[in-house]
């Protein structure tokens, strides 16, 4: 059974990190790349970061770009989003998805299995 397990989240100052982890199950890691969505309270599902199958490659949404940083470790079917100098709007339910591809030239129609999320509270 594919299963994809979201942890870390919690309640940050603004200006502090959080390490949010993905937890794969049921699938090798390795053949998928890894996409982090969030989703802040009234707003729409936003594409945060994408790490392709072997961490060779990686994008960032422009909001997070230089904040945060995603990787990957194979061999502990995990995959990271570090998330430094937050503020109030990085606020949201963070997600992890599968992509159908190794690569991240993917679109949000491209994942196949679901996180359930992760809470990122960003408030002093």
């Amino acid at each position: 059974q594919v299963q994809l397990v979201e942890s870390g989240g919690g309640l940050v100052q603004p200006g502090g990190s959080l390490r949010l982890s993905c937890a794969a199950s049921g699938f090798a890691l390795v053949y998928y790349a890894i996409v982090w969505f969030r989703q802040a309270p009234g707003k729409e599902r936003e594409w945060v970061s994408c790490i392709s199958s072997t961490g060779s490659s990686t994008n960032y949404a422009d909001s997070v770009k230089g904040r945060f940083t995603i990787s990957r470790d194979n061999a502990k079917n995990t995959v990271y989003l570090q998330m430094n100098s937050l503020n109030p709007k990085d606020t949201a339910v963070y997600y992890c998805a599968r992509g159908r591809r190794s690569l991240c030239d993917l679109s949000d129609r491209d994942m196949d299995y679901w996180g359930k999320g992760a809470l990122v509270t960003v408030s002093s």
